[in-house]
């Protein structure tokens, strides 16, 4: 089966929420479950943090997805606690003055060029996408380059 990747759109707070957590668990909003139910173990995350507008670190999914509605991040929509879950493993990892600026690599990201250069932030609204491996590749060096870390 064809290895997927995807990019989650959340709040830095959440991305440090799941470091507390030791990044053992991803999830998607309660609207995504059509997507959830495609991800599968060895499919790859990235993870895009709003606010900061940048990168916070790469992960690899390590089992299947299934529901959940304990509350383990934040949202603006109350009662929203991203129930599409599935376990990861991170492979890098930034540390907050180490997120990577989704700016320095919008010219060069295949998901971006569907939008207008100067609207390139539409690019990264909603909670969940589909990427190509040339953007997670993309991505996944960039944070390398800041000096994010393998955690092991």
């Amino acid at each position: 089966m064809e290895r997927t990747y995807w990019m989650l759109v959340s709040s830095a707070e959440n991305f440090e929420l799941s470091r507390s957590r030791g990044f053992d668990i991803a999830g998607m909003k309660s609207r995504h479950g059509k997507k959830a139910a495609d991800v599968r173990s060895g499919d790859k995350v990235i993870y895009y943090l709003t606010g900061v507008m940048g990168f916070g670190g790469v992960a690899e999914v390590t089992g299947e997805s299934y529901y959940s509605e304990e509350p383990l991040w934040g949202s603006r929509k109350a009662g929203e606690a991203y129930p599409h879950r599935f376990p990861v493993t991170i492979e890098r990892v930034a540390e907050p003055e180490q997120y990577l600026p989704a700016a320095e690599l919008v010219e060069r990201m295949a998901h971006t060029k569907k939008w207008p250069s100067a609207h390139w932030r539409l690019a990264f609204q909603g909670n969940v996408h589909r990427l190509t491996q040339a953007d997670y590749d993309l991505v996944k060096q960039g944070i390398e380059q800041r000096g994010a870390v393998a955690p092991w």
